[in-house]
């Protein structure tokens, strides 16, 4: 007998069954690599209509599965096996922890392991470790317990700050026969923000004559409502490095994302009134203990935990960014008149050649590539210096289209989590941005690229050292040690994959081999280094 729902039949294996549920309620593809011990949750995929993306390592299907999270707003989903395949897992875990990204991993576990030793793949308390990065992490015994904690994921995704979750489940509980999964049920409406909130949000925005507004990650979704709430009133604002984009690339009164500059802190005090969106004001945003400001603060957050220890906050509103920008819309909201976009322009000016004369030659690069690249692109980063500079100077014409591993700090996330963005924006153009040393922590996920015939130009910046870990030894009087790394040929390298690899010596080389890559039916390293920016 066929479930209609799901469009399985009604007894099957149940590592069949959660792939057939979860192709049910929306997900089409997932990430992973097979093995003995999951294989069962490998018998449904193809029979359920779901993509599998084959990873060369589970940090790499961890990754992949974020940057598709981050590309599509849908959960990315990783199957991978007991022990060694969920340890390898957990650093894409920790990484999307801290950024707010909506990935579910799947693994398979030992039936038993407090009185049985030696075994294949055995761990003290897997579950536990899973649980050290990750929202949530359980242990599914049976097939109902299962489907309960998928649901329960995917529900805390929609309504719920979005971080990992992690659901393990015995071996013999995924060979074990099983019903087919009940039909999902629609989720009820997050409850609405109060009214007497809104009003008195709206109260300290019209009493301030020079208001503030940052806007972090948050508020990504909700970006088109809080660029009419912000231009309504003639707010000044800043954004977050994961916020860039919510006010466009062009707004005469946004600060942009030098949060981080030192002298922001006294643009910032000298506002009358602050309201933070959807950010922790955390070190990450910051780099220094206090925001600065010396008037009231507003903080709005959808998670209670950031708002119960927030400090220096004169009232925490926990809502939904989006749900209170549309409020706020119904509001009057008078036209204020305390910013001028010349000093606005002045300070953005200040901290771009700060910026520059840190790092000196990355700055004009990013224009030069942005002037090459639609304005739709997509960016994937990894911890390089490149990308420490392109996140304060690039403008931002969408929001949620650059995508940095701030949080955590994982080197190797460019590369797969621009493979997911691609997989989840197929023929829309996505890029990475790597440096020498972080590129070659996941440097085999070039194999996954090639097979799936991604357009992806892969921006390779080779310094030929650690130069960040360098530079801050040499701040901190310490004799620079262990920051230089034999390299391979990059170029070499990327072609014995399959790719192509291109090494450009002007400016222009570089705009004609990103134009080129973008399609080309397959990855492209494109080499910078130093000598370039000079070029």
């Amino acid at each position: 007998m066929a479930d209609h729902t799901n469009g399985f039949r009604a007894q099957a294996p149940l590592g069949a069954q959660i792939s057939h549920m979860l192709k049910a309620r929306g997900v089409d593809t997932i990430f992973g690599i097979p093995g003995v011990h999951n294989q069962e949750m490998y018998r449904g995929i193809e029979e359920a209509g779901i993509a599998h993306v084959l990873a060369r390592h589970e940090q790499g299907a961890g990754f992949m599965a974020d940057g598709y999270a981050r590309a599509s707003g849908t959960p990315g989903v990783a199957y991978v096996i007991t022990g060694p395949g969920l340890c390898n897992i957990m650093t894409p875990m920790g990484q999307a922890y801290s950024d707010s990204v909506p990935v579910l991993v799947l693994s398979s576990c030992l039936d038993e392991v407090a009185a049985k030793s030696g075994q294949l793949h055995q761990m003290l308390d897997q579950c536990g470790a899973a649980a050290c990065v990750c929202e949530w992490s359980f242990e599914a015994r049976d097939a109902q317990s299962a489907y309960h904690l998928v649901d329960r994921a995917l529900a805390e995704f929609a309504s719920r700050r979005a971080r990992p979750r992690h659901i393990q489940v015995p071996i013999a509980a995924l060979e074990g026969v099983a019903t087919a999964a009940p039909a999902a049920r629609p989720l009820a409406a997050a409850p609405a923000i109060a009214e007497a909130l809104v009003d008195q949000v709206a109260k300290a925005l019209n009493a301030a004559q020079k208001p503030l507004v940052i806007l972090g990650g948050g508020a990504v979704r909700a970006a088109k409502g809080w660029r009419q709430v912000v231009g309504r009133l003639g707010a000044a604002s800043f954004t977050t490095y994961a916020g860039r984009g919510i006010m466009g690339a062009d707004a005469p009164l946004d600060f942009g994302s030098y949060l981080a500059r030192p002298e922001s802190a006294g643009v910032i005090a000298e506002a009358d009134f602050v309201l933070a969106v959807g950010t922790e004001l955390s070190e990450n945003d910051l780099w220094r203990e206090d925001l600065g400001h010396d008037a009231p603060l507003i903080r709005v957050d959808i998670d209670p935990a950031q708002l119960g220890g927030a400090p220096n906050c004169d009232l925490p509103v926990l809502a939904d960014a989006g749900a209170l920008a549309e409020a706020l819309l119904t509001r009057d909201l008078g036209m204020k008149q305390g910013w001028q976009a010349a000093s606005v322009a002045a300070a953005r000016a200040r901290w771009r050649a700060e910026s520059d004369g840190e790092r000196p030659g990355v700055a004009p690069l990013c224009d030069v590539l942005r002037a090459a690249l639609p304005e739709d692109v997509m960016v994937y980063s990894d911890m390089t210096q490149f990308a420490y500079v392109a996140q304060e100077v690039w403008p931002m014409a969408h929001p949620g289209h650059w995508h940095h591993p701030s949080g955590f700090g994982t080197l190797g996330y460019a590369l797969p989590a621009a493979i997911g963005g691609a997989v989840a924006r197929r023929g829309k153009p996505t890029i990475a941005i790597a440096g020498d040393y972080g590129f070659q922590y996941t440097v085999q996920e070039l194999g996954t690229a090639v097979e799936l015939g991604l357009s992806l130009p892969i921006l390779l910046w080779d310094n030929g050292k650690l130069k960040e870990i360098e530079d801050s030894m040499v701040r901190a009087q310490i004799a620079p040690n262990a920051v230089i790394a034999h390299n391979p040929d990059f170029c070499a390298l990327a072609r014995a994959y399959g790719a192509f690899a291109e090494a450009p010596r002007t400016h222009q080389e570089l705009q004609d081999a990103v134009r080129a890559a973008l399609s080309a039916g397959r990855p492209t390293l494109i080499y910078m280094t130093p000598a370039l920016a000079a070029a």
